[in-house]
Formats: structure tokens, C-alpha cells, sequence
């Protein structure tokens, strides 16, 4: 169940970047609204309504992971939401992922603007 909301809110955040720029602001709203109105709020209850510091049962699960992945997208929307904010200090504190978000750490770049048009003819969407 976790892990399908948060697969919902992934494809909406991952697919941004692929929409029309006139479309672009409506869908930001639209993942803003979502955001702290359904998915962050449920999470927060979860977490409150178990009295534990993961979203299944008390060790860390694949739910876990993934939405602290969404919420570095844009923390500040966190801001209402004090077990989500504990949720991503301490996902981020384990080593690996500590490691991992270190400045001088190997990750993904950006979508580049480039290599999505060529995408875009590829695939033809």
C-alpha cells in the first residue's frame, strides 16, 4: 500500500520534466497540492498512528527509502510535517546513503534539455 502511494507520487515528480513548458506550472501546482494535502499528510498519520520510526513495521522497508528520495526534491515541503522531517533524517543518516549525499558523490545529473528532445524523437512522444 506505502509503497504504491509513493510510486504515484514518484511518476508525477519523474515526469515533470517531460511536459510542455506552457504545462509546466499547472503540473508543479498540481504536484504541490497533492503533496501537502494527500500523500504527506497520510505518511504523517502512518507514522503517528504506529508509534514507529518506519512507515512498515519498525526496521526500514523499500516505502521508506523511495518517498525520502521524493522529499529531496524539495524538503520545504515538509515543512507541517515533523515525523515525515524525522523519517528523512534518519533514512539520511544511515552510512550508505549519508555517503551517498555527500557533494563529492557520484549521482545522476539533471535531465539535460538536449538528450530530452533527442529522447523525444526516439521515442516519438
Amino acid at each position: 500500500m506505502y509503497s504504491e502511494a509513493v510510486a504515484d507520487l514518484s511518476e508525477m515528480i519523474l515526469l515533470y520534466p517531460l511536459y510542455p513548458p506552457d504545462q509546466k506550472d499547472a503540473r508543479m501546482t498540481q504536484i504541490t497540492e497533492r503533496t501537502t494535502n494527500r500523500y504527506s499528510p497520510a505518511f504523517e498519520t502512518v507514522l503517528k498512528s504506529q508509534g514507529q520510526d518506519y512507515l512498515v513495521g519498525n526496521r526500514q522497508s523499500r516505502a521508506d527509502i523511495h518517498l525520502v528520495e521524493l522529499i529531496y526534491y524539495d524538503p520545504s515541503l515538509l515543512a507541517n510535517f515533523p515525523l515525515l522531517n524525522a523519517l528523512k533524517t534518519r533514512i539520511s543518516n544511515f552510512p550508505t546513503v549519508k555517503k551517498f549525499l555527500q557533494p563529492s558523490s557520484q549521482r545522476k545529473p539533471p535531465i539535460d534539455v538536449k538528450k530530452l528532445e533527442e529522447a523525444r524523437k526516439i521515442f516519438k512522444f
